[in-house]
């Protein structure tokens, strides 16, 4: 059986398009209210889809390297739909692809701070409205790179490994309060973040899913809402591989 988030309230980033599109629209979909943020104003159309659809949801402007941009768009949701159940941290980038000794400090502060300190500025201000809701349940958007050791990305890898330890942290401190906080680590999914990083996805995807293809957003967006579910009610600190194997090969 499908979860059911009726009369509920979550809150995605990176919304405007893939992963967090994908998510925020099944939130709606599953009967809750939906906070869509992201950088660009393309999460109007996320709105908009939403509302097509007959969901509700408010889109919020969002750089998450911004912690007061995070906040607003936090207390934003709350104020406009009265609480906040369901997280899911997702905004990113990738960077460019370097050795660590040509890395740039501008490029690798650049993709910690979207990744590392968003999802911490995220998962601050969203346990604290959680902690008024009475709890919830988080997710933040790790990677197989979080995982594993990844070449020629020493930013991004740091800070998905980063982000799997924050999860642990938080993890620890929320659970008397009701809440539970998780991660996801996706292997390779065909989004248009992944298909402007690299012409060869389908190539790629072979080579290290067992499954020999790469994945869906939606089958991406069905495990964050699992997570974000009474059927995972016993299920707080991990980081959930989705990656059709990549990992248990290694």
């Amino acid at each position: 059986m499908a979860a059911r988030f009726d009369g509920k309230v979550a809150f995605v980033t990176g919304a405007a398009s893939g992963i967090g599109r994908a998510t925020a629209t099944k939130f709606a979909q599953a009967g809750a209210r939906v906070g869509v943020a992201d950088v660009s104003e393309a999460g109007e159309e996320t709105v908009a889809a939403i509302a097509d659809a007959g969901g509700t949801a408010k889109f919020f402007r969002c750089d998450v390297a911004d912690a007061r941009q995070v906040q607003d768009a936090v207390e934003g949701t709350v104020r406009e739909f009265g609480r906040l159940d369901c997280a899911f941290n997702n905004a990113g980038i990738f960077g460019p692809r370097a050795h660590v000794f040509e890395y740039s400090d501008e490029d690798f502060e650049k993709i910690v701070r979207i990744h590392l300190f968003g999802v911490f500025y995220c998962l601050k201000h969203e346990l604290i409205a959680m902690r008024r809701s009475g709890g919830g349940a988080i997710v933040s958007t790790s990677s197989v790179a979080g995982l594993l050791g990844s070449p020629l990305s020493c930013a991004y890898t740091a800070a998905k490994h980063g982000i799997s330890g924050l999860t642990k942290s938080a993890a620890l401190d929320s659970g008397g309060d009701n809440i539970r906080v998780n991660a996801i680590a996706p292997g390779i999914i065909d989004t248009p973040l992944v298909r402007a990083a690299f012409t060869d996805v389908e190539e790629r995807a072979a080579q290290v899913h067992a499954l020999g293809r790469s994945g869906k957003p939606t089958e991406i967006a069905d495990a964050v809402l699992w997570l974000c579910s009474d059927a995972a009610s016993f299920v707080t600190g991990v980081t959930l591989p989705i990656d059709a194997g990549w990992t248990v090969s290694m």
